[in-house]
């Protein structure tokens, strides 16, 4: 798996992340991705690394600018009931 975490311009409201969201879909096949307007940021699982430069494109296309690209492996972490920090 992978994430990739894109500084995003422009966005404002619930409306602005609905349309990155989309673009992102349509670009490209992602497992989840979501975004935050207060934040100014979005956020993709991928099972395969993705085509950074396709994703700009598909994102600015919707006129939002993107800022900067992070894409890093990434690993699902389990959950336990009996986790103990210490």
């Amino acid at each position: 798996m992978y994430k990739i975490t894109l500084d995003i311009d422009g966005m404002a409201c619930g409306m602005c992340e609905a349309h990155v969201n989309e673009a992102v879909r349509k670009a490209a096949d992602v497992k989840k991705v979501t975004s935050s307007h207060s934040k100014g940021r979005t956020e993709i699982l991928s099972e395969t690394e993705l085509d950074e430069s396709k994703l700009k494109e598909a994102i600015e296309a919707t006129g939002y600018r993107v800022l900067s690209v992070k894409s890093e492996a990434f690993e699902k972490k389990g959950f336990s009931l009996f986790h103990k920090n210490g």
